[in-house]
């Protein structure tokens, strides 16, 4: 029994051994645009594992971004060698997933091609001038090691000049950059050109502002606008989530991606603007990608993170993450003394304005959307407004309504405000995850100092809402002709 319990004693140590040594291995990556064929070149060099097969997997989606995008289409040319460069064995085992026998080979060196031509804020995109790179569908990781540190090297084309991402360079190499894990990798896009860069510190951050097409930004005070969006929101929570924040702007096109360290958005190409409607609405797209920071990457959903990039992340609360935060875009924008309050009543009457025409609010509820936001993400169907509502119209609204109700009920003790920072510490600070949807509907009841359940029924169920309801006691009032909120004081 003895000489048994030795033997067991012995191989466990063994086993945990190799566990431990499969686990001390590095990622190293080079990526070169090919700007002739709108391809990244990308080589992987992992070094250390001493197991017999190497299982590497890509992304299907981006987080933020609610559509399968099956990123391994773009791939092509999948190519492996040992440290003499001889040919290693591989096939596939899914759309996403390569394995690879090693043949007992400590150090492996990987090869494949991206095709990246498509301008959207979740996809790569090389071309004569620019390389935009979206790294979930660059980059691999070991199945089942998402939190695998990794590093990438970028080699930039000849009379190329500039890296931009909110990732820190490494001390000593401005074309490599270090992540603690893949997750944080993928949280962090990347443009290289001779794009407009301009690098400043603000209240004990690191910024930089990566921008394609610069016209008009000097003259049009943007950095002004933006200093002052980010000292609201950071007062607002009390606390910054990073240390490098990146504003990339991609010229002209549409969408924006919110990430923990930086934003990508398409924009007008331009920082004129024929109006001060335009401008406001810009500003107001900006305010809502910076405030993802907060609500959705740390106030987030528990389904949204740690994520499993192979499949969708279900949950019945993305309409809040959404939604709450295009009526913080309003908010963040007159309590930095960037519109009026006059021109805010005219943004959030825009949201009901959009709602009331869409007869889905007799088929679909609001929580009904955070699921079909997965069927519907680019669904364009001729009877859409007749079956389906849009959480980017209607969440807003309901964020108004939270409002009013919370500062009701608490006697103007407290407001959605306090649900936000309730929500940001206890959750992300002091329990490290995020919430299920009981926890965020008892927080909920809980900074109210009552029940809310009359605001989750209008979450829950499809039902028209009775604005004058919840307005009136607020002082407000709404014009039904012109879709218009005002204060009823005014004339």
């Amino acid at each position: 029994m003895k000489k048994l319990k030795t033997f067991i004693a012995v191989s466990m140590s063994l086993i945990c051994g190799l566990q431990a040594s499969a686990k001390d291995y590095s990622m190293r990556y080079t990526v070169e645009p090919d700007t002739a064929g709108h391809y990244l070149n990308v080589s992987l060099a992992c070094s250390g594992r001493q197991d017999g097969q190497l299982r590497l997997k890509m992304p299907v989606w981006a987080p933020g971004y609610y559509e399968i995008l099956d990123f391994p289409k773009h791939l092509c040319d999948f190519n492996v060698a040992d440290s003499e460069g001889n040919k290693l064995k591989w096939h596939k085992e899914s759309k996403n997933l390569w394995v690879i026998d090693t043949e007992g080979k400590v150090d492996v060196a990987v090869t494949y091609r991206i095709f990246a031509n498509e301008r959207n804020v979740a996809s790569s995109r090389v071309d004569s001038k620019s390389a935009f790179i979206a790294p979930n569908g660059v980059f691999m990781y070991v199945d089942g090691d998402v939190q695998h540190p990794v590093s990438v090297t970028y080699s930039l084309p000849s009379g190329w000049r500039n890296i931009s991402t909110g990732l820190k360079a490494e001390k000593d190499d401005p074309y490599t950059f270090t992540a603690p894990d893949f997750d944080v990798l993928y949280d962090s896009p990347v443009l290289i050109g001779n794009h407009y860069v301009k690098k400043f510190e603000h209240e004990g951050r690191d910024y930089e502002f990566a921008i394609e097409t610069p016209e008009g930004i000097e003259e049009s005070g943007f950095e002004d606008c933006f200093r002052a969006i980010v000292s609201e929101c950071n007062k607002m929570m009390g606390d910054v989530p990073y240390d490098k924040y990146a504003l990339i702007h991609l010229g002209k096109g549409g969408g924006g991606l919110e990430h923990i360290n930086s934003q990508a958005c398409y924009t007008e190409g331009t920082y004129k603007f024929d109006s001060r409607d335009e401008w406001l609405n810009f500003l107001a797209f900006v305010a809502h990608e910076y405030f993802h920071l907060y609500n959705v990457k740390t106030i987030r959903p528990i389904e949204l993170g740690p994520f499993d990039y192979d499949k969708e992340a279900y949950s019945p609360l993305i309409w809040f993450s959404e939604g709450i935060t295009c009526y913080y875009e309003c908010l963040i924008l007159l309590r930095a003394g960037l519109a009026t309050e006059e021109e805010i009543y005219k943004l959030l009457s825009g949201y009901m304005a959009n709602d009331e025409p869409y007869e889905g609010k007799h088929h679909q509820s609001l929580r009904m959307t955070s699921y079909d936001i997965w069927l519907n993400f680019m669904n364009h169907d001729a009877n859409s407004k007749d079956v389906r509502i849009n959480y980017y119209f209607r969440g807003p609204v309901v964020g108004l309504i939270m409002d009013i109700e919370i500062k009701r009920l608490s006697g103007g003790q407290r407001s959605l405000d306090d649900l936000m920072r309730l929500l940001y510490n206890r959750f992300h600070k002091e329990k490290g995850r995020g919430f299920t949807e009981e926890e965020f509907w008892a927080a909920v009841d809980e900074v109210a100092g009552g029940s809310m359940s009359h605001v989750r029924y209008l979450v829950d169920n499809p039902v028209e809402i009775d604005y004058e309801k919840y307005l009136t006691p607020a002082g407000l009032t709404l014009d039904r002709e012109k879709w218009l909120i005002r204060p009823a004081s005014a004339k």
